[in-house]
């Protein structure tokens, strides 16, 4: 049976929540809001439009909101071509694959970002599918992306595990039923990542990858 080794990729394979971070705050900052970056770091990993909502709050004028993500990927776009990947991501995931894990993608990332993405953690002949930001009406930390993923792949969930570096990984992969590895690489704390329905928690892919037979992802995935 068909066993999925699902990923999230900003924080998780490429080391690009911090970019995210100040690309976000400069865009808060030109749109005349004051937002702490702490609270920014702290909603990475949320879909443009849910980020928008989690720190500017449901009462506050729309009309703003399309220009706010607009200029949030055009300040991350600048770099889009030396996107850094985390140690051993790609050397993961190809490991998983030859141990016989269909490895998907579950990212709120899409079009010319997720592109980037691809590019930096190199693994693409080992990736079966992506669940991307267009694929689902809703985003992490609602479970849809990983069902997705999941279906993507041809994978029950309790025989699947989904890595991701934030609280709304480790919820949507908990709401979606599959076992939850969650990674410090994002920057947050270990026991938010454990409170949020983490299994087990590394430093990083390459630490992952060293202690991998011992991990929810041990065995050849058969």
């Amino acid at each position: 049976m068909t066993r999925a080794a699902v990923f999230d990729v900003d924080g998780t394979l490429a080391d690009t929540n911090h970019l995210h971070v100040v690309a976000w705050w400069e865009a808060f900052r030109q749109a005349g809001h004051h937002v702490p970056t702490h609270a920014v770091h702290r909603a990475v990993g949320l879909g443009a439009e849910d980020l928008v909502e989690h720190l500017l709050g449901p009462d506050r004028d729309r009309s703003g909101d399309a220009a706010l993500s607009a200029a949030h990927k055009t300040l991350y776009g600048t770099y889009s071509d030396r996107l850094p990947a985390l140690p051993d991501a790609g050397r993961l995931l190809r490991t998983l694959a030859a141990r016989g894990w269909t490895v998907v993608l579950a990212t709120s990332a899409g079009g010319s970002e997720l592109a980037a993405l691809r590019r930096a953690v190199d693994a693409d002949e080992v990736i079966t599918a992506i669940a991307g930001a267009e694929d689902t009406e809703e985003g992490k930390p609602a479970p849809d992306p990983v069902r997705h993923a999941l279906d993507l792949a041809g994978a029950p969930a309790d025989r699947s595990v989904f890595v991701g570096d934030t609280v709304w990984d480790m919820k949507a992969g908990t709401r979606a039923g599959v076992t939850c590895v969650g990674l410090l690489c994002g920057g947050i704390p270990r026991a938010d990542l454990t409170g949020a329905g983490a299994s087990a928690v590394y430093a990083d892919p390459a630490d992952l990858l060293a202690r991998l037979d011992g991990s929810p992802l041990g065995g050849d995935g058969t």
